[in-house]
């Protein structure tokens, strides 16, 4: 029993790490899902390749948090192997069978601690003021920040062949009388995706640009399906 109790422990320090990691990597300016996905492919020992693991490797601070998560993922999925062997070793029938009843209640009961919203909320604030107070990362939150309780969102539009915006500049599309503001435009040049922070009035858009887009939820929209 105490076997299958140590293991419900270090399963629930195992979400609860790869929160705080989560946390961490949003402190740094990463999106909830990205961060999410990152701190749990770090801890795993999964090391997905993606764009954004670029963008993670070549942060200082981003590049220690996941270098923090992989050695506690290597230490918590063996000796999570290693508890769970135990668990089931020696004992009757009926012991086994009890031992995984209480298993399975407990990591049911683990899985819904960690789907709650409510519980979810309460963690980020926890983890969010510890961080605050241990690092130096300022935290910033940046759904009240951009207005996303207000309706505004951020959005990308991808131009077609045949939209209006090609071959104009951002000056010339008058995006600012419908009160959107162009952040930045993925290029991509030779076969190869360029970012084009901040473009100025004079930025001519192409064929095939992906524009990042801060307006309202239902200007973006129009705009993207205008002829």
């Amino acid at each position: 029993m105490i076997a299958i109790f140590s293991l419900l422990i270090i399963v629930l320090l195992s979400i609860i790490v790869v929160r705080i990691g989560s946390v961490a990597l949003e402190l740094t300016g990463l999106s909830p899902e990205i961060a999410s996905f990152q701190a749990q492919s770090a801890f795993s020992g999964v090391g997905f390749t993606t764009s954004e693991s670029e963008t993670i490797v070549t942060h200082p601070v981003r590049r220690r948090i996941i270098r923090v998560m992989i050695l506690l993922g290597s230490a918590g999925v063996t000796t999570s192997m290693a508890t769970l062997v135990l668990a089931f070793v020696g004992g009757k029938e009926m012991d086994v069978f009890i031992r995984g009843r209480m298993l399975l209640l407990g990591m049911l009961s683990i899985f819904l601690f960690a789907k709650s919203k409510h519980i979810d909320r309460v963690m980020k604030k926890i983890i969010s003021k510890a961080l605050e107070k241990l690092t130096t990362m300022r935290v910033f939150d940046y759904e009240q920040l951009l207005g996303f309780n207000e309706g505004y969102t951020i959005s990308r539009i991808t131009v077609r062949h045949d939209s209006w915006m090609k071959e104009k500049k951002l000056s010339e599309l008058g995006l600012h009388h419908e009160k959107v503001l162009i952040l930045a435009i993925y290029r991509k040049v030779h076969g190869k995706e360029t970012f084009i922070g901040g473009p100025t009035g004079d930025t001519v858009i192409k064929s095939n640009d992906v524009l990042i887009c801060y307006s309202q939820h239902d200007i973006s929209k129009a705009l993207a399906e205008k002829k």
